[in-house]
C-alpha cells in the first residue's frame, strides 16, 4: 500500500431508539422515537491492511457511547444531546480526527405536521 494518507467515513446511520428526551413533562413521561446518525472519520490505513479488527475502529464501542447518552439522564434540547454525543465519541476514540453526529426527534409534539426535527453538529480535532 502506498504511503498516501487516507481518511476513512465510516457512517452509523438511522440508530434507533425510544428515548425520554425534551422539554415538555409527556416528553419525559411518555418518550418517542429518535434516530442518531454519526459519520467518523480516521485513517484506517493499517485496519486495510491488516483486516484486524483491532487497528480499526471498532463501531460497536462508538454505539455503546451514543447508547450512554441516548439512554441515560434525560436531556431537555437535541442539540445538547447532539454536542455531548460528539465529544464524548472525540474524547474516547483518539484515532477520530471529525465527528458528525445527527440526533433526530420523530415524533415532535407541536401543532404542525413534520417528519422530524434534527439537530447536527460537527467536532472536529
Amino acid at each position: 500500500m502506498h504511503n498516501i494518507a487516507r481518511q476513512t467515513r465510516l457512517v452509523l446511520s438511522n440508530i434507533e431508539y425510544y428515548a425520554y428526551h425534551g422539554v415538555l413533562s409527556e416528553e419525559r413521561r411518555n418518550g418517542s422515537r429518535y434516530q442518531v446518525d454519526c459519520e467518523l472519520e480516521y485513517d484506517a490505513t493499517t485496519a486495510v491492511v491488516s483486516d484486524d479488527l483491532s487497528d480499526a475502529l471498532n463501531y460497536e464501542e462508538v454505539l455503546f457511547r451514543i447508547n450512554e447518552h441516548m439512554n441515560g439522564e434525560p436531556y431537555e434540547l437535541i442539540e445538547t444531546l447532539c454536542y455531548d454525543i460528539a465529544t464524548a465519541i472525540l474524547e474516547s476514540f483518539g484515532q477520530v480526527r471529525n465527528v458528525t453526529v445527527r440526533v433526530r426527534k420523530l415524533h415532535v409534539p407541536i401543532q404542525q405536521v413534520i417528519d422530524y426535527v434534527e439537530a447536527e453538529i460537527t467536532a472536529t480535532r
